[in-house]
């Protein structure tokens, strides 16, 4: 209820099916089981929810029922394939899904109004031949949610599962660009993604946004590479040059910088909201500390050495906050072993916990304990110990 794009969404839904099916019945154009009710969970489902799926079908169908001579056999049957609709379509990232809840669909049709006829015919030979080519053709039509979908996510601001996968896509513009401009934070990312849909599919949130949010985290970076340690080859390192204030800020602009970046590629808000969030109103240690021990019984101006944030909203945001960090500070460990990953991934989260950046999202201690145990699994995983293959004596 509070996007308005959501609600929007159903409404124009709602509406556009009782009117067309009260056009239909009072000029007694073609018949009613062509329209593809079914197309309202879906389109729902993919944008929003099970849930508001569901009631909004439902109470499409009450609606559209009113106006019909048989009611009650129009109630079932387009409950029945409503529910099938938002059942075998759990996440719609591929045209073969869409296909495959079409002909579901259409078997649900088909059984259900089989048995009503059962049910009020003594005679197969009465059979209505008719209604099942009708039950066809809904299917058929079903089959246009998938443009219908692309011109609604643009119309109301939403980000289909189909976009993400296409945005996750390493070869698109932005992702190459990143990997020939800055190979190491693109390396970083691809890691950090791997973690965070790994936590996101042990706690339930939405995997494929995690990782195509991880996968965009840090393109603010493209803008001055070499600050960043992942990027910087042959040891010159540039913040020697620099005041631990001016070295602050340009390490902090690649939020900003992230942001402009996204504007101007189109990304969807969804992809935004990661790269603004993945460090949150934390600070740059490295320069914060290093100003501090410089300057003993003097206090620095907090926001020179800020993020902008905001803190995670979501669990996807603070799951990527989790694994980010996890990820850049494992690279420094002297040594890997089980007890120094744990030890590792246990300091910085619970460090994270402490300092309030979770406060702002719906993520509880037990998903925050089920995602520390991922990451240990994986990096260990990652930084598992090879065998020394023997040389050949001669």
């Amino acid at each position: 209820y509070k996007r308005r794009g959501s609600l929007s969404l159903l409404f124009m839904l709602i509406i556009f099916y009782c009117v067309l099916t009260s056009l239909m019945i009072t000029n007694n154009i073609l018949n009613v089981y062509i329209i593809p009710y079914a197309m309202i969970p879906i389109i729902i489902r993919v944008f929003l929810d099970s849930r508001t799926a569901f009631l909004t079908h439902v109470i499409t169908v009450l609606i559209c029922s009113i106006t019909l001579r048989l009611p009650y056999e129009f109630i079932l049957v387009q409950l029945a394939a409503g529910m099938v609709a938002i059942f075998s379509l759990r996440e719609l990232s591929q045209r073969s899904q869409l296909f495959r809840t079409a002909i579901l669909v259409i078997l649900t049709y088909a059984a259900v109004y089989f048995a009503f006829e059962l049910i009020t015919e003594n005679d197969l030979s009465k059979l209505n031949i008719r209604m099942y080519t009708y039950f066809a053709l809904n299917g058929v039509f079903l089959l246009f949610a998938y443009p219908l979908l692309f011109l609604l996510e643009k119309a109301f601001g939403f980000t289909s599962n189909v976009t993400l996968v296409e945005l996750s896509n390493i070869n698109n513009d932005l992702l190459r660009k990143m990997s020939e401009s800055v190979p190491g934070t693109f390396q970083h990312s691809m890691q950090v993604a791997n973690l965070a849909a790994e936590a996101a599919i042990r706690i339930g949130a939405k995997t494929q946004l995690v990782r195509t949010g991880a996968l965009y985290h840090d393109i603010g970076k493209m803008e001055n590479p070499a600050f960043f340690t992942e990027n910087q080859s042959g040891g010159v390192n540039p913040h020697k040059n620099l005041s631990y204030e001016q070295s602050a800020q340009v390490v902090i602009n690649h939020v900003t910088d992230g942001l402009k970046l996204a504007e101007k590629h189109n990304l969807p808000t969804a992809i935004k909201d990661f790269i603004s969030t993945h460090h949150g109103r934390g600070k740059t240690k490295f320069f914060y500390i290093s100003w501090k021990n410089e300057h003993p019984g003097e206090e620095p101006d907090e926001e020179r050495f800020t993020y902008p944030g905001p803190n995670p909203f979501s669990r996807e945001t603070a799951i990527l906050m989790m694994a980010d960090s996890v990820e850049a500070a494992s690279r420094s460990l002297p040594e890997y072993t089980e007890q120094s990953i744990s030890n590792l991934v246990d300091k910085i989260i619970d460090s994270q916990v402490d300092e309030g950046y979770f406060r702002e999202c719906p993520i509880t201690f037990k998903d925050i304990s089920t995602i520390k145990s991922v990451f240990k699994e994986k990096l260990k995983t990652v930084y598992h110990t090879r065998i020394s293959y023997p040389e050949l004596k001669k």
